[in-house]
């Protein structure tokens, strides 16, 4: 049941998915994540979802999206998949799964790729995410999708990079966009409050100072003027605190903002993503969650556009 802070609670129990997640936290598929991601695909049915492979939105960067729909689909919401991977690791490849699962629901799905750390550092990535959505917003219509209901979604990192494209509006707007144009923000398992930094890595990719590590923090640019969000985290995430989903539905409720966060027990970092997944399902409703969600969203912004009888 939604509480009166619109934070809902379900419960789940542990079992293969969290021994799965486990040994992911702990290194254990270390080199082997092709592997592991092919895998898990193979599960999935086929011949349902019509996936256009390959789709060049970057030439410059030689940078690529997987794009995931039904067949005869037309004026369908559309949602931009920014994966996990701490800005280090991921190919859209391996996030079949997620584009399937959600164009089986009526969505047109796009799964782009980004340059990682090293090879760039925060405004590389974010400027990569940017053109990922502004391409989208242009050509949306081609693959049966209404860029008028254009969402961004990611897990983890890519929670991050969608979640700063829909607060600070410097990224989109080089692209020719805004923040407010979008229909709104899907995060699971977000690193949205996370200074200060310690990592090397994190530093480097961030900044050495509090001031250039601000301009990687979501919650830093929450100001009234976002899109509706849904937050969803597991509470026994060890490797992205949920403490950062609740300060970012925080910054959001100051701002009057509509913002909804779903919590769910006994879930870790990665069973909240597995749970997209045909066979993990059942572990947590995150699928259900982000379906209603998008419906919703999609149902006021419709009513809101149809013309008043006179």
């Amino acid at each position: 049941m939604p509480s009166k802070n619109n934070i809902t609670s379900v419960r789940k129990r542990p079992g293969l998915l969290a021994a799965i997640a486990l040994a992911l936290g702990a290194g254990l598929l270390a080199g082997c994540q092709a592997t592991f991601f092919a895998g898990l695909n193979a599960t999935s049915r086929h011949g349902d979802v019509v996936i256009d492979h390959d789709v060049r939105f970057d030439p410059e960067h030689g940078l690529a999206m997987d794009i995931y729909r039904l067949p005869h689909t037309e004026h369908a919401p559309v949602v931009v998949y920014f994966y996990g991977g701490s800005w280090k690791s991921g190919k859209r490849q391996w996030y079949r799964f997620v584009g399937e699962a959600l164009a089986r629901r009526g969505l047109v799905v796009m799964i782009p790729d980004y340059r990682l750390w090293p090879t760039v550092k925060l405004d590389g990535f974010m400027q990569d995410g940017a053109r990922a959505v502004a391409w989208t917003h242009a050509h949306a219509g081609e693959y049966g999708g209404d860029s008028n209901e254009l969402f961004v979604m990611g897990h983890s990192a890519g929670a991050h990079i969608a979640a700063l494209l829909a607060t600070d509006d410097e990224w989109l707007a080089a692209d020719g966009m805004h923040a407010k144009q979008l229909a709104g923000f899907i995060g699971l398992a977000g690193p949205y409050d996370f200074l200060p930094l310690k990592d090397p890595d994190f530093v480097d990719m961030f900044g050495s100072t509090h001031e250039a590590q601000l301009r990687s923090q979501p919650v830093h640019f929450v100001n009234g003027d976002e899109p509706p969000m849904l937050l969803l985290q597991g509470t026994t995430d060890k490797i992205v605190w949920p403490r950062n989903t609740l300060s970012l539905a925080a910054a959001m409720r100051r701002e009057h903002e509509p913002v909804q966060v779903k919590l769910y027990p006994d879930i870790g970092h990665f069973a909240l993503l597995f749970s997209l997944s045909q066979q993990f399902r059942g572990k947590a409703p995150a699928l259900n969650d982000t379906v209603n969600f998008i419906q919703a969203q999609v149902s006021q912004r419709r009513q809101a556009a149809a013309p008043t009888a006179p």
